[in-house]
């Protein structure tokens, strides 16, 4: 007998309800309803639209409902990290969220420093530094005296969020939690002491809830409303990429550190896999991350941009009417065509610079970054793709290598999943740079880890290994083999050198 399990799979620019049927051996999964994400602006700030998110949460049970509705067990929530929502007395929703990308984090690490020196924000951490990290955006908050801090009760990141609109229960998931830079891995508690001296309230910070945690049943105006009866709301690995992780199809022992992941869509989460936290000045030195996995397991890994470069570039050249030879706006496959004619090596950026991060143009980010590092100045929309699309490459080269230094293993493998494993391109780039086997697949990861995680819950499969069989039994993946070595380590030292300038 099969049982159906739904992942809300929510990201930054979309959206998915996917129901995964598990039959004791393979997993099906089934799209059932898609929507588009990204955040609004008012008042020259960014916020995600709250309202319309939930909105199609509840188009999307109605959708799930009216097909599965009395046999779907269960429900579980998954997004991005460091965003996140208040509630007040009575449990009251205060305002919108931000989102990540507002500028009003600028300058926010430097003044935070001034309060507590970095060194001892990493060791109560153990947190890689990117601006927009909850801590900082909390500080900012009580910079400016900001009302609804100052009526906060509780803290819910955006799974948590939706987890309480779902369930009535509100709740702080680990793996989510864990991405603030406001959490200590070591001590496996929010890092209350180093609160305090940001004068940030500790008392809105609840015992966090490991994933696989049964909520209970979803409410019952919801039941009623989307024709889903039983089903229990259940903690996934709620970050996104704790979820995608737990979907990679390795065979190695939960929390071996000789294979590398990389979940690669707008963002690239590239790291390793271990069974403890690693808290100490090589990590702190490389800016890399503890961030919380599924089964107590702990994600060291380092944030790379990923497609968003690609992304931005295809809304500008949309934006301005370049078309296809049909006079279609450009796709995806257009893109691809581009790039892969393009000569490539021949310029690089560095896609983690700051210029990156949210310009108005990204096509002429990318030009002026080459000509402020004296190189060749890309032209054409595939010139301009293939510097973005070679220089993720060499990031993932120079991230693997970090990887090793860290664990002290050599890395052999390298394991994509998520949806930027259809950019076969990038995937080949990545194993000619670094070297390596690549494995890619599955594509939907960050589903497939939190359908499994809820398999889990019910008892229907044992731990993550026996998922991970599963989902190597269920799924095709596609191999690369590193071609072209001696023209990608040259490239590579010319990129080094670039990044140091």
């Amino acid at each position: 007998m099969k049982k159906s399990y739904l992942a809300i799979d929510m990201g930054a620019s979309s959206g998915r309800h996917v129901v995964g049927h598990f039959d004791g051996k393979h997993l099906e999964l089934e799209e059932l309803y898609r929507y588009e994400n990204g955040p609004i602006e008012m008042q020259n700030s960014y916020f995600w639209n709250l309202p319309g998110l939930w909105s199609h949460v509840q188009k999307g049970l109605t959708a799930v409902g009216s097909k599965y509705g009395s046999s779907l067990c269960s429900i579980g929530v998954d997004t991005w990290g460091v965003d996140f929502a208040f509630l007040g007395r009575n449990n009251e929703l205060l305002g919108n969220p931000y989102c990540y990308r507002d500028p009003r984090t600028d300058g926010a690490m430097e003044k935070a420093f001034a309060i507590f020196p970095r060194d001892q924000i990493f060791a109560n951490t153990g947190l890689q530094f990117m601006q927009f990290n909850s801590l900082y955006q909390l500080l900012v908050m009580k910079e400016q005296n900001s009302p609804i801090l100052e009526m906060a009760e509780r803290f819910l990141m955006i799974p948590d969020l939706f987890h309480w609109l779902l369930s009535g229960i509100p709740c702080n998931e680990f793996t989510n939690s864990t991405t603030t830079q406001c959490f200590d891995p070591q001590k496996n508690d929010w890092a209350f002491s180093m609160l305090e001296k940001f004068g940030i309230p500790t008392s809105i910070f609840k015992k966090t809830s490991v994933p696989g945690t049964i909520l209970g049943p979803l409410q019952s105006s919801l039941a009623q409303q989307s024709g889903i009866l039983s089903a229990n709301v259940v903690l996934p690995g709620t970050h996104d990429t704790a979820s995608a992780v737990m979907a990679v199809p390795t065979a190695s022992p939960v929390g071996s550190t000789d294979w590398a992941y990389i979940s690669l869509g707008t963002w690239a989460l590239m790291g390793i896999e271990s069974t403890q936290p690693f808290v100490n000045e090589t990590v702190s030195a490389f800016n890399f991350t503890n961030e919380g996995g599924v089964g107590g397991t702990i994600r060291i890994l380092k944030n790379i941009c990923g497609l968003w470069l690609l992304q931005e570039c295809r809304r500008i050249w949309n934006q301005q009417g370049l078309k296809t030879i049909s006079g279609q706006p450009l796709d995806w496959e257009d893109l691809n065509q581009w790039t892969a004619a393009a000569t490539p090596l021949v310029s690089f950026i560095d896609p983690d610079a700051r210029e990156f991060l949210s310009p108005t143009d990204m096509p002429q980010a990318i030009r002026q970054f080459a000509a402020q590092t004296d190189q060749t100045v890309p032209q054409s929309e595939g010139a301009i793709l293939r510097t973005a699309l070679d220089s993720i490459a060499l990031k993932f080269r120079q991230v693997l290598e970090m990887c090793e230094k860290i664990s002290g293993q050599k890395i052999k493998t390298i394991h994509i999943v998520g949806g930027g494993t259809k950019n076969c391109l990038l995937c080949q780039a990545a194993a000619n740079a670094t070297g390596c086997r690549v494995i890619t697949g599955p594509i939907e990861a960050t589903a497939i880890g939190n359908i499994m995680m809820q398999a889990v819950a019910s008892g229907d499969i044992g731990n993550i290994t026996e998922a991970r069989q599963v989902i190597r039994n269920s799924f095709d993946v596609i191999e690369y083999e590193p071609q072209h070595i001696a023209e990608w380590n040259e490239a590579y030292e010319k990129f080094c050198s670039i990044l140091k300038k």
